[in-house]
């Protein structure tokens, strides 16, 4: 029997990939790519913090939500949302972690700055 390669998980924006092996969760998989996923529950799908977007046509290449996982995100379930605690890879999957809301409003305040000071030179 051919030994199994790793499935690829990319994860955006950073375009940081790893390989491993199927059936680990997004959340570990990211830990071992050093991407932050925050949670507070650590893996137990009971904070809802490390919602994630699996990119639409890599959809099949993680198991499909779970009970827990379908009460708790409802219809975000349908815009490729899922928790990373709960989403277990089975193929080459392509992810995009939300911004860190503090490093967010960080950005958005460096750029209006420096927008506005651009605005100024001209």
């Amino acid at each position: 029997m051919k030994p199994h390669r790793g499935y690829k998980v990319v994860f955006l924006p950073e375009g940081r990939q790893i390989e491993i092996a199927g059936g680990i969760s997004l959340l570990k998989a990211a830990r071992k790519a050093g991407v932050t996923i925050a949670t507070r529950c650590d893996g137990k799908a009971g904070c809802l913090m490390c919602k994630v977007k699996i990119e639409e046509e890599t959809a099949g290449a993680v198991k499909p939500p779970g009970d827990i996982e379908r009460r708790k995100l409802g219809s975000q379930l349908n815009d490729g949302v899922r928790l990373a605690c709960q989403a277990v890879v089975r193929g080459d999957v392509r992810v995009t972690v939300p911004e860190d809301p503090l490093k967010a409003a960080v950005r958005r305040r460096l750029e209006e700055a420096r927008r506005g000071h651009e605005d100024e030179l001209w």
